[in-house]
């Protein structure tokens, strides 16, 4: 697959660009959280897929102001994917994000105790949402996304960068 296929392009690549000059101007450094969440049962990965970027993704966001990391997982996963933590995540890795700006950072959580208390409805923001059986991923998942299952449940070495 090429790499070309993520690029954002026409007014999603626009309306991405100014997304992220707001926050350049906002803030000094952009702090997210993305989040492996694992359903045990099914070996299932709960996955996003943007109305704005393309690809499918690990559910996340950035960190607002006066916001901890956990803050913004609980309310990222529950905007994204109506899911609720039942247990403290756990903190798998940290990423320099490079590609989204030259100073974005991921922090990435493994959530394997969580409750969905429906499935998510296409908004503004997601235009779909859903768990995948690991070996049937979707076609588009971003090489971001793939590294980081990789880096989870296959052994491959953790990336400094997303």
């Amino acid at each position: 697959m090429k790499a070309d296929v993520f690029r954002q392009t026409g007014w999603r690549g626009v309306r991405a660009k100014l997304f992220h000059g707001y926050f350049l101007l906002s803030r000094p450094m952009t702090f997210g959280v993305r989040a492996i969440v694992h359903d045990r049962n099914g070996h299932k990965v709960f996955l996003i897929r943007h109305t704005y970027v393309p690809g499918w993704h690990l559910p996340g966001g950035g960190v607002e102001k006066g916001e901890t990391a956990f803050q913004a997982l609980a309310r990222e996963l529950a905007e994204e994917g109506n899911l609720q933590l039942v247990a403290p995540p756990l903190l798998r890795s940290l990423h320099f994000n490079r590609h989204a700006s030259p100073r974005d950072h991921v922090a990435l959580f493994l959530v394997e105790d969580f409750r969905q208390h429906a499935a998510k409805i296409a908004d503004h923001e997601i235009a779909e949402a859903g768990f995948f059986a690991m070996d049937d991923l979707p076609e588009m998942t971003t090489p971001g996304t793939r590294r980081r299952l990789a880096e989870a449940f296959d052994g491959a070495p953790i990336s400094e960068y997303w």
